[in-house]
């Protein structure tokens, strides 16, 4: 009876791994396309990933749920570049530079797509849901930072993330623009991480 049910599931499950790769196809072929053409359709996703249309609609009802999806691939993306830094190694503003560092280069190698996903219009919950797991580490930083008394605790911890990620945007913004250069960019962004985390009042 066991073996009978072994076989019995075995379709389901090979229905559900193409399933998912299927959908990791159609992710793939989303960030790529809309990277290059932002205002592509469904029809031009459907296309490069090698399916038809109403594949892509099963698994994406809409543009906006697929675009969603891309969000979420490239959250977890950038996680996990920043991850593979250490955040936990060396002073705690270098690491937190370094964090911020290894996200930017994921993103930088999407432009058209983030500005893409920068437009959208989105609820403040929503908002902060997106950026939980980055701020989740930048407020790991700063604690420990605090705690070793590299940096002064006169601003709230939440602030303190907030404008973080604010910097990080804003540094992003510049150099893909052409207004800074990425060197002038990131020198940019650690002059204003050390004066935010008071790390010269702290050391004082």
């Amino acid at each position: 009876m066991a073996g009978w049910g072994a076989m019995m599931s075995s379709p389901d499950r090979n229905r559900r791994a193409d399933a998912l790769r299927s959908r990791a196809a159609i992710l793939d072929a989303a960030i790529q396309v809309l990277d290059a053409t932002p205002d592509a359709g469904l029809s031009a996703v459907a296309a490069a990933a090698g399916v038809t249309r109403p594949t892509v609609y099963a698994h994406f009802p809409s543009r906006e749920r697929l675009l969603q999806a891309v969000t979420e691939r490239l959250t977890e993306e950038s996680v996990a570049a920043m991850d593979a830094v250490d955040l936990d190694t060396g002073p705690a503003a270098e690491a937190l530079i370094r964090m911020l560092d290894a996200g930017s280069r994921v993103t930088a190698r999407h432009p058209g797509l983030v500005r893409l996903i920068a437009a959208q219009p989105v609820a403040a919950e929503a908002d902060h849901a997106r950026h939980s797991p980055v701020a989740d580490r930048i407020r790991r930083a700063v604690l420990r930072g605090r705690q070793a008394g590299e940096f002064d605790d006169r601003l709230p911890v939440d602030w303190v993330v907030s404008a973080t990620i604010a910097l990080g945007h804003a540094a992003s913004e510049e150099r893909e623009t052409g207004r800074l250069t990425a060197p002038a960019a990131q020198d940019s962004l650690r002059a204003s991480l050390l004066r935010l985390l008071g790390a010269d009042s702290a050391a004082e």
